[in-house]
């Protein structure tokens, strides 16, 4: 008997997003903000969608956040109405960017900056418009990336930032890492950098700031965040910004930033030649799944397999390993013990590393539930500063 094709309308390979899963992730980390008593503005990052944003806005989200202004500018032109800027930005053609969004009145907009040079070109464009825009200080919290350290370092990039005009520092910024992926690790992580972030919080207040903005988040302390906050450990924070539990993948799963049964999203590859005993050979490579191998991972006993990593995991087929990619086509080879039933023009659902990689790679996903298709959902900041 002839196997069935699964989703047989669409080519491969393609990106699939279970439904099901992205509404149960929208509506149990919006949950928990809400029994917390906390904003909850989702970052887009890995999902790089309008409606997907809207799907989250409309479960409960007080605004949404994005890295790259640009997609900013996407956003807002698909009728999102509050929009904050994660990633510092300055150069003229974000000004030009800049210019555009601020003209919108109707549009409420914050940034994050980390230098005093990124809010004096915010200051005038936000003058030349009329306009007092919020501005939030970054706080460095161990991933050494952007950011000032916590405490008076934050201060005094606040008074810098204080004498001018057409901004305002409205509050602060900071993103959880580091953390181990057990509870208590997330625990003590959240509660570390949270500490932190509220010290900073109410040092600005004694300053005289109006801080009326204090942002942590990331999607594997989320729920160690609201439970902190709901004991009322963190009182200052405001709002919470994770970003890539709503779609999550197998490198965030690692870093307990989301279960396995989480995972929303896969790659539907067709197999385009068994010519080989060991392995099949499948229609999509490095231009579809990126080539994040979960470096960081590589001491763990199980990384390697015959010197080969990993790209990817099959669903339903714990007997295959995505071991090798080329631009465009990757090796699935049979594990010891495999069924090796594998035959021309079978497709597989393979679940990636990254999320983030995969989307980013596509112009859209095909959303689907129990195994039908029901909508397409385009990848709208593809290409937007990413």
């Amino acid at each position: 008997m002839a196997k069935k094709v699964i989703y047989p309308y669409i080519d491969t390979p393609a990106v699939l997003v279970d439904l099901e899963r992205l509404e149960g992730n929208l509506q149990t980390m919006q949950k928990a903000a809400d029994d917390a008593g906390i904003k909850f503005r989702p970052h887009t990052k890995v999902h790089e969608s309008l409606e997907i944003a809207k799907m989250q806005l409309k479960t409960g989200a007080s605004g949404i956040e994005v890295g790259p202004l640009a997609q900013a500018e996407v956003m807002a032109d698909g009728g999102v109405r509050d929009i904050l800027v994660a990633h510092p930005f300055y150069g003229e053609s974000k000004i030009e960017i800049l210019t555009r969004l601020l003209a919108r009145a109707n549009l409420k907009l914050s940034f994050v900056v980390d230098m005093v040079e990124q809010a004096e070109a915010i200051s005038k464009v936000a003058q030349m418009q009329g306009r007092r825009v919020p501005v939030l200080i970054k706080l460095e919290t161990g991933i050494d990336r952007y950011g000032v350290p916590p405490g008076q370092p934050a201060v005094d990039l606040a008074n810098k930032i204080r004498a001018l005009s057409g901004v305002e520092v409205a509050g602060i910024y900071a993103h959880e890492v580091g953390a181990k992926p057990t509870e208590e690790g997330l625990l003590a992580c959240a509660l570390e950098i949270g500490t932190k972030v509220c010290d900073t919080a109410r040092m600005l207040k004694k300053e005289g700031f109006k801080i009326n903005h204090v942002s942590v988040g990331a999607s594997p302390t989320h729920y160690a965040t609201c439970r902190l906050i709901k004991e009322g450990k963190l009182p200052e924070v405001t709002e919470l910004h994770p970003g890539n539990r709503a779609i999550g993948d197998l490198r965030y799963m690692a870093g307990g930033g989301n279960t396995f049964e989480e995972i929303a999203l896969t790659v539907l590859v067709g197999v385009m030649s068994t010519s080989h005993t060991t392995h099949v050979v499948v229609d999509a490579g490095w231009k579809t799944f990126g080539a994040e191998i979960m470096f960081q991972y590589r001491d763990k006993p199980d990384y390697f397999w015959k010197n080969l990593p990993s790209y990817g995991q099959v669903k339903g087929r714990s007997d295959l390993r995505l071991a090798k990619l080329a631009a465009e086509t990757g090796w699935v080879y049979y594990l010891e013990n495999a069924k090796k039933d594998l035959k021309i023009g079978d497709r597989l659902e393979i679940y990636p590393n990254s999320a983030n990689l995969v989307v980013n790679l596509h112009d859209k996903m095909y959303g689907v539930r129990n195994g039908e298709i029901e909508r397409i959902i385009p990848v709208t900041g593809r290409g937007k500063g990413s």
